[in-house]
């Protein structure tokens, strides 16, 4: 009897949400609160500036020919210290892959950057290159009856991300090439912070984590 009200219960939700066979990542796509987008108006690449949005959020998109772009405007809580807020803004693009186990794996050119405040730290605002190729482990669609069609993607452990809601079909997207004069082989972070610059060692990058060069190989032959 509680199993067959549970059942009645879901169905108007399993109803709502139809997922999607066959999935397409084309178009760019953003966070509930729909105030982050890819493309011109959050980044200047040349110039390592960033314009904020007026609320934090991420967006994705994906063009036909394999290039992506990723903006992201987040906080970064601290559970021991409550007033020690990081304000992280983020972006990269690059290409893309679809291996046949359904993940997909984002390898940046090399131009992309992030901006962090932490008003705690002893350098409370700088600019550091954003180089870390991304993989996510699967991703699905869903086509919502009151909102639209949905994204999620799921990090390297399996660990689902907040869904994203296609903005638009054509992917809106900066030039999709290099936009600032970077040095072939030059470490992967370089830190920006009163006119110096300082680097650290190539890393692979899951949302979930960052695993050191020496097992970069490693882990994208498990995706590749």
């Amino acid at each position: 009897m509680f199993s067959t009200l549970v059942y009645t219960l879901l169905i108007p939700a399993l109803a709502a949400q139809a997922q999607v066979a066959t999935p397409n990542l084309v178009g760019t796509w953003t966070s509930q609160s729909r105030a982050v987008s890819t493309g011109p108006g959050f980044a200047n690449p040349a110039n390592m500036t960033f314009e904020y949005p007026k609320n934090t959020g991420v967006s994705f998109s994906f063009s036909d020919d394999n290039h992506y772009e990723i903006a992201r405007y987040r906080f970064k809580s601290n559970g021991s210290e409550p007033n020690c807020i990081t304000g992280i803004m983020q972006w990269v693009h690059g290409t893309y892959e679809l291996p046949a186990n359904g993940s997909i794996v984002m390898t940046p050119f090399g131009d992309g950057y992030q901006q962090i405040q932490d008003p705690c730290a002893a350098q409370s605002n700088f600019i550091e290159i954003y180089n870390f190729t991304e993989i996510y482990s699967q991703y699905r669609q869903f086509q919502d009856a009151t909102q639209g069609l949905k994204l999620h993607l799921f990090e390297f452990d399996g660990t689902p991300v907040a869904p994203l809601f296609l903005l638009s079909q054509t992917p809106t997207m900066l030039p999709t090439r290099l936009l600032r004069n970077v040095t072939t082989g030059s470490p992967v972070i370089e830190r920006r912070s009163n006119g110096a610059l300082q680097g650290a060692g190539s890393d692979i990058r899951t949302i979930g984590g960052v695993v050191g060069a020496a097992a970069l190989s490693t882990v994208a032959s498990l995706f590749l």
